[in-house]
């Protein structure tokens, strides 16, 4: 299980996040949605202490980080337990495919660089990218290089990966091949949380739907009540606004 207590983010003045409190239980995929600035980025980069948060406490399984005094042992340790999938990929451009998901395999979790392989190739499998083990992230299209975000989030082994929109750089025709690998993990039971602006996903693959704005959580609930019968006005105004067809169920 994942705990979000008072999670609180200030830039100077401007507080991106208010107070954030959330419950993700293992197992489950959560999707987060929400205009630009509404602070789902920082939520999920505090998460992971990318961001530092200003207060409150993280909680993954039975370990716990209180954010305003933590230690580099308690930071590493949080580390250890999530892997990351970025909006704009973070691969190494020097080193192929199979390299970028060996590379924190070897150098952080310290297997030996047979077991690294091993691992490796099945993940690059699972994703689609098998054939690609010699490639260089130059050589592959942007959906084939966020796949190996995935694969190399996935070797971890972690108790959450956390996706940030990780479509979002992606042509419109190279998003379906990268939701559908997320899809594809989902049914395995992996604790996913998940930034994105792709409504009909969040309403297909999330067991549970978070509605973001202004640094505070407006809505929350199954994707059902969020899409078909969202309590809030301002979750309504938004799912109007970005969801052409969506209408709201009296």
């Amino acid at each position: 299980m994942i705990q979000l207590t008072n999670i609180t983010k200030s830039f100077g003045k401007n507080d991106v996040l208010k107070g954030i409190n959330l419950t993700v239980q293992k197992g489950e995929v959560v999707c987060i949605l929400g205009p630009s600035g509404s602070g789902k980025t920082t939520l999920l980069r505090c998460l992971n202490y990318l961001e530092k948060p200003s207060l409150g406490e993280v909680t993954i399984g039975d370990f716990t980080v209180n954010c305003k005094r933590p230690s580099k042992g308690e930071i590493h340790a949080l580390r250890q337990k999530t892997a990351m999938v970025f909006q704009h990929y973070n691969l190494f451009k020097h080193k192929t495919v199979l390299e970028n998901v060996m590379e924190g395999l070897v150098i952080v979790q310290k297997q030996s660089k047979v077991t690294a392989r091993e691992t490796s190739v099945k993940v690059l499998e699972k994703v689609g990218l098998g054939s690609k083990l010699d490639a260089y992230p130059s050589q592959l299209s942007g959906g084939q290089q966020q796949r190996v975000g995935i694969a190399r989030a996935l070797a971890l082994n972690p108790e959450v990966i956390l996706f940030d929109e990780p479509t979002s750089a992606l042509d419109p025709e190279l998003v379906g091949e990268v939701l559908d690998v997320i899809q594809k993990i989902a049914k395995e039971g992996i604790t996913m949380i998940i930034v994105t602006h792709e409504m009909g996903f969040a309403r297909e693959v999330a067991n549970h739907v978070v509605f973001m704005d202004e640094g505070v959580i407006v809505e929350e609930g199954k994707p059902r009540d969020i899409f078909s019968n969202a309590k809030e006005e301002r979750t309504k105004q938004f799912l109007k606004r970005i969801t052409p067809e969506w209408s709201y169920n009296i």
